[in-house]
């Protein structure tokens, strides 16, 4: 697909194709926040609903990236709308970081993973470790 909107036969619409990249950036925004919430949540101990509503965001987010082949859904509607090719050029973030995202968080989910699961562990062995009233 190029930028003059061939395969679609519609011609490049810019406004919408910056509205697709405002929402795209805004709903990118929002799962980072979720995944440094949790980061943080898993090296500090915490956990709650916040933690528990993170990690719904960042799951339900990394199944649709999953379920639609590791491409983000937006991107077959940004090349609708005139982007020059898909892979995350609908969102505002320098191409070199844009294409380097699955690769950064794939990590970083397992290390997340990894502490907040260290974290139930703890607090399932904290009470055999205390001593009964007496």
């Amino acid at each position: 697909m190029t930028a003059s909107g061939a395969g679609t036969g519609a011609p490049p619409r810019p406004l919408v194709l910056a509205a697709v990249k405002g929402v795209h950036t805004l709903a990118w925004l929002t799962v980072e926040a979720c995944v440094v919430h949790l980061l943080v949540a898993g090296l500090t101990g915490r956990s709650g609903p916040r933690v528990t509503a993170s990690a719904v965001v960042v799951a339900a987010e990394t199944a649709v990236f999953a379920g639609n082949g590791f491409r983000c859904p937006l991107t077959d509607v940004a090349e609708r709308y005139g982007a020059a090719d898909g892979s995350v050029t609908d969102i505002f973030l320098p191409e070199w970081f844009a294409h380097r995202l699955p690769a950064i968080h794939a990590p970083l989910l397992v290390l997340i993973a990894a502490l907040h699961l260290r974290n139930l562990r703890d607090r399932r062995q904290r009470p055999a470790l205390r001593r009964a009233p007496g």
